[in-house]
């Protein structure tokens, strides 16, 4: 499975340009929490050709239409197209849906950490092995948080930087 961004235009591109309006939807999702109800739909096409990516079988196409419960008449859509290996009869859509939703919770669990708590975007570190390292500093931190049972990363960075101590005695080194 292989979730087709932004960075990857050509592949987005082909994707976006498939007969999506002629397909149902094949499965439908409704959920609430973090103060929004979302609706997420699933759309899944065969290709053979038509598709530059070595051993696609499915094309998938994600549409999560949300609105803040604030704001009841205001929604936003957002597509995601993702592609696999597996043909229809090794992957049902159900299954499908939940690989996808699993990929966002690790989107969710790491990247989007790094991103906003870590503000890794802004990051001045930008030669030689510098940005890596500081990758794998981050995710070791996060991982090591994780372990012990954090939910709320910013609040436990906060908690820990108030005594150096802390992280010291969360690795077991004091």
């Amino acid at each position: 499975m292989l979730t087709v961004k932004g960075n990857q235009p050509t592949l987005h591109q082909q994707l976006a340009g498939l007969p999506w309006r002629a397909v149902p939807d094949v499965t439908r999702e409704a959920g609430r929490g973090h103060g929004r109800r979302e609706i997420r739909t699933l759309k899944i096409l065969n290709v053979s050709t038509g598709i530059d990516f070595p051993h696609a079988a499915q094309a998938i196409q994600i549409r999560r239409r949300r609105h803040r419960l604030v704001q009841p008449r205001r929604f936003t859509t957002e597509t995601v197209y993702a592609i696999t290996n597996l043909h229809v009869h090794q992957a049902r859509p159900a299954q499908l849906a939940a690989w996808i939703r699993r990929h966002w919770h690790i989107e969710n669990q790491i990247h989007w950490v790094r991103d906003v708590t870590y503000d890794e975007d802004r990051s001045q570190i930008r030669t030689g092995t510098g940005p890596h390292v500081m990758a794998a500093l981050r995710n070791a931190a996060i991982g090591a948080l994780r372990i012990t049972g954090v939910t709320n990363i910013a609040a436990a960075n906060r908690h820990h930087a108030r005594d150096s101590t802390r992280p010291l005695a969360l690795l077991g080194i004091i």
